[in-house]
C-alpha cells in the first residue's frame, strides 16, 4: 500500500517487434523488446480525494441500514448490533451513532426469548419505510438501465460469463438491487441464463443474446454525438486532462502521445487475437477501465474490487500501473487506505457531474438522513436556550437573595 506522500515509480511493460534487416535471422521477427522505461509520479489530487470524503458518513449510514434490514422481520436487539460494530467499521457506540443519525429507527422493548427479560430492540422508523418504498420505485422506473449494465458487464468478459458471487459483491457499486439475481434476472430470459449451483461459489450469470445497442461505450457514443452535432467524423479517443501542477517527463509526453494516436479498441470489441503486452491491448484496457467506472454509480471503484475481475477481463497481473500511467484519465485515490480508480472527466472539482440516475437512490437517502440532522439540531438549540433561560433566572433569584435590605 502506498503512502500519501510517497512517489509511486514504475516502469512500462509495453514492447514492440524488432524491425526485419538482411542481417537478422526471420525468427527474430517475433522478438519482443520493450519500449522504454519511463517513471511517472502519483500525485495527490485533494479535490478527487475530497469526493471520496464528502459520501464518507452516508456509507457508514448505509451500510447500518442494510444490516437492520438484512435481518428476519429487519428487527434486532441493540447488543447484537452493538456487537458487530466492527465489521460495519462503525467507531461509535450504536447508542451514539442513534442518537447522532436520528429518523432512521425506532427502539422498544422485547425479549430476545421467552422468560427473558426485557432488552432494547430496532426497528425501522416510519420515515424509513417510506424511502425504501421510494428506493423500489426507482429501481422499477430505471429497470431497463440496470438491465444494459448488466449485459454490458456480461459483453466485456471474454467468455460473456461472470460469477454469481463476483457480480453480488460488486452489486452496490453498480446499482443493482439486492434481489437483482432473484427478481430480475428471470424476468430477462433474452438476456441471461443462470447456471451452477448458488451459494456454493459455483454459480454463473450467462450471456444468452447479444445486443448492438448496448455494444457501444460510452466514449463511441460521445463520438458519434459530437458527429451528429459538428457534421464532423469524430474518431473515438479518450479525454486527457492533467490536474494543474502535474507534469510529466518528455518521454511519457511523446509515449502518451503516439498512444492516443492509435485506433481506439472498443471494449466489447473480441481481442483474443491481440498480444497482452501489446500497445492495442493497452488501449483496450484503459477502453474497459473507463467504461466500468462510467457504469458505476460514483465513476470510481475500489482497485481490489477490479482485481476480482482479472481474468474475465483480461487485465495483467499489473494492471492497477495503468491508473497511474494514465494521469491525464484516471486519478488512483488511496483515501481510507484503499486504492479507489477514479475517473477524472466524471467530477468538477469534488463534485460528481456525470449523474448516473440511480443516484436519485441515494439523493432520497441523504435527504432523509438531514432531516434527521436537522431535528436533532434544532432539539440541541432549545435545549441550550431553555438552560440559558434557567441559568439567567437563577442569577436574577441570586441577586435577590444577596441584596442587603434597606434600613427603615
Amino acid at each position: 500500500m502506498l503512502s500519501k506522500a510517497q512517489t509511486v515509480s514504475f516502469y512500462l511493460n509495453h514492447t514492440i517487434k524488432s524491425a526485419p534487416t538482411s542481417h537478422t535471422n526471420p525468427f527474430m521477427d517475433l522478438q519482443i523488446k520493450p519500449i522504454s522505461s519511463l517513471k511517472v509520479v502519483w500525485r495527490k489530487d485533494r479535490k478527487l480525494d475530497g469526493a471520496i470524503e464528502n459520501d464518507k458518513r452516508y456509507k457508514l449510514c448505509y451500510r447500518v441500514v442494510k444490516e437492520v434490514l438484512n435481518e428476519p422481520g429487519q428487527v434486532i436487539p441493540l447488543r447484537y448490533l452493538e456487537k458487530r460494530r466492527e465489521r460495519m467499521r462503525l467507531k461509535v457506540r450504536i447508542q451514539s451513532f442513534l442518537t447522532g443519525n436520528p429518523g432512521l429507527f425506532d427502539s422498544y422493548y422485547d425479549r430476545i426469548k421467552p422468560r427473558t427479560n426485557l432488552v432494547p430492540f430496532l426497528r425501522v422508523s416510519d420515515r424509513l419505510k417510506e424511502f425504501l418504498e421510494e428506493e423500489r420505485r426507482i429501481y422499477a422506473e430505471h429497470e431497463p438501465w440496470i438491465v444494459s449494465k448488466l449485459c454490458k458487464l456480461l459483453m466485456m468478459s471474454k467468455d460473456k460469463v461472470l460469477s454469481v458471487d463476483k457480480l453480488v459483491h460488486v452489486k452496490r457499486e453498480f446499482g443493482f438491487p439486492n434481489d437483482f439475481l432473484v427478481n430480475l434476472v428471470p424476468k430477462y430470459p433474452q438476456y441471461f441464463r443462470l447456471s451452477g449451483c448458488p451459494g456454493e461459489g459455483k454459480s454463473f450469470l450467462e450471456l444468452v443474446s447479444w445486443n448492438n445497442e448496448f455494444a457501444k461505450s460510452v466514449i463511441e457514443r460521445r463520438a458519434e454525438e459530437e458527429s451528429r452535432l459538428t457534421g464532423i467524423r469524430v474518431r473515438p479517443n479518450f479525454n486527457v486532462k492533467l490536474p494543474v501542477g502535474f507534469f510529466l517527463r518528455k518521454e511519457m509526453r511523446e509515449w502518451i502521445r503516439d498512444w492516443m494516436e492509435l485506433d481506439y479498441v472498443s471494449p466489447y470489441e473480441d481481442v483474443s487475437h491481440l498480444d497482452q503486452a501489446s500497445r492495442e491491448m493497452e488501449k483496450r484496457t484503459v477502453g474497459v477501465f473507463h467504461e466500468l467506472l462510467s457504469l458505476s454509480l460514483h465513476k470510481r471503484v475500489p482497485v481490489p474490487i477490479l482485481g476480482k475481475f482479472s481474468d474475465e477481463y483480461r487485465f495483467s497481473n499489473a494492471f492497477s500501473s495503468a491508473f497511474t500511467r494514465h494521469s491525464g484519465i484516471f486519478y488512483l485515490s488511496l483515501k481510507g487506505g484503499i486504492e479507489t480508480a477514479m475517473l477524472r472527466e466524471a467530477y468538477k472539482d469534488d463534485a460528481l457531474i456525470d449523474w448516473d440516475p440511480l443516484l436519485e437512490i441515494k439523493d432520497k437517502f441523504v435527504a432523509l438522513l438531514e432531516e434527521g440532522w436537522r431535528e436533532r439540531a434544532e432539539r440541541l438549540r432549545f435545549h441550550r436556550e431553555e438552560v440559558k433561560k434557567h441559568r439567567e433566572m437563577m442569577a436574577v433569584k441570586s441577586g435577590e437573595y444577596d441584596r442587603p435590605a434597606c434600613d427603615e
